[in-house]
């Protein structure tokens, strides 16, 4: 298969906005390989965000030198496209000596970042972005794709649900497309050029990146009123978005010369970690792991908008693997005589009891509750898509809990810990629940003492009304 013609497939498979497209998609890639495109999977630099009219544009020689690197090393490639101008702040200086003072969390930090940095700074470049805008997601996530915030952000670049539904980001009970990097990597670097387009200033599209346009728009406008700059450092900002473009500083001038402050960076090299594969069958995440014999860990961490067990999304037909384990991928399936899929999806009645479902899989009570996350106390179905083994002839050992990142449709469990002069009705407020329910989930509770802790159950629309971010920002 041709480069053109995978980015082509790519393109359309992960279209949200085209059903038509992602059908032609499915249609171009059963005229092959039954299961997998076998050909030699390629590098896709922007395997979701190229135009695919520009390429025949450019001569091979020419497309060849394009992604040639300059450097070995990562770091000096970022190092060398900084761009963005001192921050004079004493913020800068405080989250300098705070990552100084935590070089484990500076080390996993820099280590997570490992398997993303390199397409990440790609896009940077291709946009004509400065280099810090790579750095983002070590403010935002510390690069962790598990990340999952209050306000129900999820991902390496922490989209809340409607942002990520704006920029194309699908989510359901199955797939996060907030989670997926490719995706979600193409979606904040758009948000973040509207924003410079807004704004014609980097540290005010990053400070609106993370509290919203409108909040910066209004701190403008007040200061304009009294006749006072409108630059970042001159509005008057929540907390959180004063120190937001101070963090990135500080990790720009950690990542400039960590010996300065005492730290090391591992070595990255300056080309691609993983690649895409393009698939046409569902498959357990599990079983895909060992066929590319990586961990689990591994797969989850380059595949982290796969939420249950099982890749069962419908446009999910592209899955990251390191460059160095394609081969060993395709050979091993080509070879693998045995069913890809062990799980399966199941709908239940509205009202039909867990109890007596279970046994029907060959599950207990408790392992269905776990595999689907649902409360250890609900025994009624809500409605809820299951997840539940193929066959009862499965080991139920062997339907371990998936590490899911998305809540259900129906809310999650959550802890809040009593703060001096809260009230019940403060803290149900603030949850968007009522009083009767906290008592409901916590007992009687009378009276509530600081530092006491609390169980809350937030509906699926709950927003923290304390959160920076908001339903139209990125968070």
């Amino acid at each position: 298969m041709s480069l053109i013609r995978l980015i082509f497939l790519a393109m359309l498979a992960v279209s949200a906005s085209s059903f038509q497209a992602l059908a032609h998609a499915e249609e171009l890639l059963a005229l092959n390989s039954p299961v997998f495109d076998t050909a030699e999977p390629k590098y896709l630099p922007s395997a979701r965000n190229i135009m695919i009219e520009l390429l025949p544009e450019v001569p091979v020689a020419q497309q060849s030198s394009i992604y040639a690197p300059t450097t070995s090393d990562l770091w000096k490639r970022i190092r060398d496209g900084f761009a963005m101008g001192e921050l004079d702040s004493k913020l800068v200086t405080k989250h300098e000596k705070w990552y100084a003072s935590h070089p484990d969390y500076v080390d996993r930090m820099t280590e997570r970042a490992r398997r993303y940095l390199f397409y990440i700074t790609e896009e940077v470049e291709r946009r004509g972005m400065p280099t810090e805008i790579a750095l983002l997601p070590m403010v935002e996530s510390a690069f962790n794709p598990g990340a999952y915030s209050v306000s129900r952000a999820s991902g390496i670049w922490q989209f809340i649900p409607s942002t990520g539904k704006k920029f194309g980001m699908e989510q359901n009970w199955w797939y996060d497309g907030r989670r997926d990097v490719i995706n979600a990597t193409n979606g904040a670097l758009d948000y973040l050029q509207d924003l410079h387009d807004m704004f014609g200033d980097w540290e005010l599209a990053l400070a609106a990146y993370n509290c919203g346009e409108g909040a910066v728009q209004r701190a403008q406008s007040y200061n304009r009123k009294h006749g006072r700059p409108t630059n970042y450092a001159s509005l008057k900002l929540l907390k959180e978005t004063r120190n937001y473009v101070p963090k990135l500083m500080a990790i720009k001038n950690i990542i400039s010369d960590p010996t300065k402050f005492a730290l090391t960076l591992p070595d990255i090299s300056n080309e691609p970690y993983f690649a895409v594969v393009a698939t046409a069958s569902h498959m357990d995440v599990k079983l895909a792991a060992q066929l590319a014999d990586i961990s689990e860990e591994e797969f989850t961490a380059l595949n982290p908008a796969h939420t249950r067990p099982v890749i069962l999304q419908d446009n999910s037909d592209l899955i990251l693997l390191p460059i160095d384990k394609l081969n060993t991928f395709t050979e091993n399936l080509e070879s693998y005589d045995k069913p890809l899929v062990t799980w399966q999806s199941y709908q239940p009645k509205k009202g039909e009891r867990l109890d007596k479902l279970a046994p029907r899989f060959g599950m207990s009570l408790e392992n269905l509750k776990l595999v689907n996350g649902i409360s250890r106390h609900g025994n009624i179905s809500n409605g809820q898509t299951l997840l539940v083994p193929v066959s009862d002839e499965e080991s139920e050992a062997e339907f371990q809990v998936f590490n899911m990142h998305l809540a259900d449709d129906h809310g999650r469990a959550t802890r809040h810990r009593v703060r001096k002069g809260e009230t019940l009705s403060h803290i149900a407020r603030r949850y968007h629940v009522s009083v009767a329910k906290l008592r409901q989930w916590n007992g009687p509770l009378k009276i509530i003492r600081p530092g006491q802790v609390i169980a809350v159950t937030q509906p699926a629309s709950y927003s923290s009304p304390n959160s920076m971010r908001n339903k139209t920002k990125v968070f």
